[in-house]
């Protein structure tokens, strides 16, 4: 009988409060999530999304994201066994000019458009300078490669052209751009600089190495196949730097890592950056460090300064495309990046969206390298406005205008929300991520905010004013 009465009074509730409209239905029929034209209510919002109990501050035991477990990993490392192991460095330097580098390396810092140095520019650049193994982790989009890069080119000796630096990172795109970055600020140092990289012509990198560079900056694999070669003569080289550090101890890299390190001479100076830094890549670390400076932010102090985080209750999967297309017009306001969990599905989403006629490119790490480089070079001129992607560009991908971020899909690593969510808002500017969640993805999201320290709003009808 009550069951009766409920079903009666919700009907009423629906008869009186909402009509759905044909134009409130997509096209197989289904009720609206949202309407961001109109912002008109559906049926399934009357299900008000609800986040499972969590136990405040703490992710649940056991999931990617368990707090818990990895803030006993981190102070078991820091212990007192580990204070032996790390040194600190406490002085902060309020600009460029009080630290002391060559007036030519000034002049490409100004060059390059940086005014004042940042937090972690503040901190690192000078123990960099001074020789010292440094480990560092500072938020994406605040300077961590114009860090390691001023660092390396205050240390060359420009008239010895042999390689004396090497920088790895894990993706193509990763290392030209710090190629890039490196060649801009050593512009007046006359700087010889290139990137090894896997895709490209393996003879054309024989020929330059041969011809003499100060610094090399590779994926691991080029780079491994260049000193077993012996194109890459490693006799000169004196400092090694590992950008993103966590993807490049983890377990797909790090045996090429060890190999790669095995050749270099035993003297070597060391920098390990990243946005993240887990324990176990932290623990790694102990290897083959020499009582590295350490400057390291709390696991609850990684969220992004400036970048306002919402969520979209989707409900459904086959939901998310039609609210996506909903969206499509804010999203080419600015430029933005639509993250999914795998390439196929990156291909599905883009057909998808041209068959609604919107205009998207796409990038995954199974398309050929010079595909990749003409779609990034279109994304960063801003003739592709938005660009459908994994997380092959949740790190370091550093396009100045991108001011939105939407995942598709709820990255599956705690390490990675945080690496995609820094593609906007780069260096200080104002961002929006957008989270598209379904019933099922409720846990997971919850678990995001315990683990950052963050609270993501549901996403206001105004979201066009916040870009």
């Amino acid at each position: 009988m009550l069951l009766f009465h409920y079903l009666y009074q919700y009907q009423i509730k629906i008869k009186t409060k909402i009509k759905i409209k044909t134009e409130n239905r997509n096209k197989k029929g289904y009720p609206r999530s949202y309407s961001f034209a109109l912002f008109s209510l559906s049926l399934f919002q009357y299900q008000p999304f609800k986040f499972p109990p969590v136990m405040a501050g703490l992710a649940p035991e056991g999931t990617q994201f368990d707090g818990r477990q990895y803030d006993a990993k981190m102070s078991e490392l820091l212990s007192t066994d580990g204070q032996e192991f790390f040194t600190s460095y406490d002085e902060v330097y309020e600009s460029f000019d009080a630290m002391g580098l060559q007036e030519n390396l000034l002049r490409g810092i100004y060059a390059y458009g940086f005014e004042r140095p940042s937090a972690i520019q503040q901190r690192g650049i000078v123990p960099f300078c001074k020789g010292l193994d440094v480990i560092q982790q500072a938020q994406s989009g605040t300077g961590k490669t114009a860090t390691f890069c001023s660092g390396i080119l205050q240390q060359l000796d420009y008239g010895l052209v042999q390689c004396q630096a090497l920088v790895l990172a894990p993706t193509r795109e990763l290392a030209q751009q710090i190629e890039k970055v490196m060649r801009a600020l050593g512009d007046y140092l006359g700087v010889k600089v290139h990137a090894c990289v896997g895709g490209t012509s393996v003879r054309e990198d024989q020929r330059i190495l041969q011809a003499g560079v100060h610094t090399v900056v590779g994926t691991p694999g080029r780079v491994f196949d260049m000193l077993r070669r012996q194109s890459l003569r490693p006799d000169c080289i004196r400092m090694f730097v590992l950008d993103e550090a966590d993807e490049m101890l983890s377990r797909g890299f790090k045996d090429q890592i060890y190999d790669i390190f095995q050749l270099l001479p035993s003297k070597i100076q060391v920098g390990v950056f990243s946005a993240t830094m887990p324990p176990e890549a932290l623990e790694i670390t102990r290897k083959f460090m020499n009582k590295p400076v350490r400057i390291l932010v709390k696991r609850d102090e990684l969220t992004l300064e400036g970048i306002k985080q919402f969520y979209v209750n989707v409900d459904k999967e086959e939901w998310k495309l039609e609210t996506l297309c909903d969206l499509y017009e804010t999203l080419a306001i600015t430029q933005s990046v639509i993250f999914v969990n795998t390439r196929r599905k990156v291909d599905w989403l883009t057909d998808k969206m041209r068959s609604n006629d919107h205009t998207v490119s796409a990038t995954h790490g199974d398309m050929d390298q010079n595909t990749r480089d003409i779609i990034m070079r279109e994304f960063r001129s801003g003739s592709s406005r938005v660009l459908i992607t994994t997380d092959l560009l949740a790190r370091g991908i550093d396009v100045q205008q991108v001011s939105l971020v939407i995942n598709y899909d709820l990255p599956t690593q705690p390490e990675n929300y945080l690496h995609r969510i820094g593609r906007s808002g780069r260096f200080g500017r104002k961002g929006v991520a957008i989270n598209f969640v379904t019933t099922d993805d409720s846990r997971m999201l919850s678990d995001i905010q315990k683990f950052y320290n963050v609270t993501v709003e549901e996403l206001p009808s105004n979201v066009a004013d916040l870009l």
